[in-house]
């Protein structure tokens, strides 16, 4: 029994050994990753210390540039009367030209002025080809919207560094000549960013008038087919046009018709001007035999002869100087 009790004892120390062991790998597997995730963040920080410390140098170089600028600047100050006087003459001027562009809009926008009218050339898009050519605008649209969009963020970004530099510019002092080279690159990539973007955006307003007026198209066939189904449920042609283009497919259905008939009628009497000697002619077959009616010999063509009949010709013109004879009864 004691040894049962003592067995018991050691296996159930055994089992709380295994536990306590189980808990303490999860606790070095749980330190583990700690020390691992320590190591990354301590890592990251590094990262971002080093990029601080290059954001740092650049924005002093930047500080250093501005500065230069505001002195260049101040040195301008005295043309400032100068510059006053010649903005307010060519902002009378301006007022003159945009008062004048007014009146020149009022008369291009005009609806009375016929002589301004003028028709434009081409054909009619079906309204498959007018969805396509909406739908393909519709979608380099949105490809234009995005790129819009990303330039906005990287204008936007660009911004707001400028901005905080010349927050910092009174702080830091550091004089290079790379800094004003790197400085004046980047503001040459801003204008041409900006550049590009403005660009971008008069396509984009240009791609939207665009959809708009095959919108506009597209409205006007579906009302224009809408009519037509209401014509064709009255039991008339869709369209005066549709109906035109159908008499004419008639006429021309009927002139082939007498076009073939003619051909037909002209071949005929081509066959009957054939001689069996294969000699074309214009003359109308005359009989040169006659088969006799005597009952006692066989029914055979036999020749005319001498004495063969002939065709009178047509009456002359002088014929009407004739009169014709008038019959006189017969008495018995």
């Amino acid at each position: 029994v004691k040894l049962r009790e003592r067995y018991e004892s050691a296996v159930k120390d055994r089992n709380e050994r295994g536990i306590q062991l189980i808990e303490r790998n999860e606790e070095v597997c749980v330190f583990y990753e700690k020390v691992n995730i320590q190591d990354t963040v301590i890592r990251n920080g590094n990262l971002e210390i080093n990029a601080k410390d290059e954001m740092i140098r650049f924005m002093n170089m930047e500080i250093t540039e501005l500065k230069r600028s505001i002195e260049v600047t101040r040195k301008e100050i005295s043309q400032r009367k100068d510059l006053d006087d010649e903005l307010v003459k060519l902002q009378i001027e301006l007022s003159s030209v945009q008062d004048k562009a007014k009146e020149l809009e009022k008369l291009v926008e005009s609806p009375d002025n016929f002589k301004r009218i003028r028709f434009l050339d081409g054909k009619d898009m079906s309204l498959e080809e007018v969805h396509k050519r909406i739908e393909g605008l519709e979608i380099r649209l949105s490809e234009k919207e995005e790129f819009l969009l990303e330039k906005d963020l990287i204008l936007e970004e660009i911004s707001r560094l400028v901005e905080r530099a010349e927050e910092k510019m009174n702080s830091r002092k550091d004089d290079t000549l790379n800094l004003a080279r790197m400085v004046n690159d980047l503001k040459n990539r801003i204008k041409e960013m900006t550049r590009k973007t403005m660009s971008k955006i008069s396509e984009l307003s240009m791609n939207q008038a665009q959809t708009m007026k095959f919108q506009e198209i597209v409205k006007e066939r579906e009302r224009v087919l809408e009519q037509c189904y209401v014509r064709m449920e009255m039991g008339e042609a869709p369209s005066m046009e549709i109906e035109q283009e159908w008499q004419k497919q008639q006429r021309n259905e009927s002139q082939r018709v007498r076009d073939k008939q003619a051909l037909l009628q002209i071949s005929e009497e081509e066959q009957k001007c054939m001689l069996p000697g294969g000699i074309s002619t214009t003359a109308e077959p005359r009989p040169n035999a006659y088969i006799p009616d005597d009952d006692t010999e066989l029914p055979i063509p036999r020749p005319y002869g001498v004495n063969a009949p002939f065709k009178p010709t047509q009456n002359g013109s002088n014929m009407r100087h004739i009169r014709k004879p008038n019959q006189k009864s017969i008495e018995i």
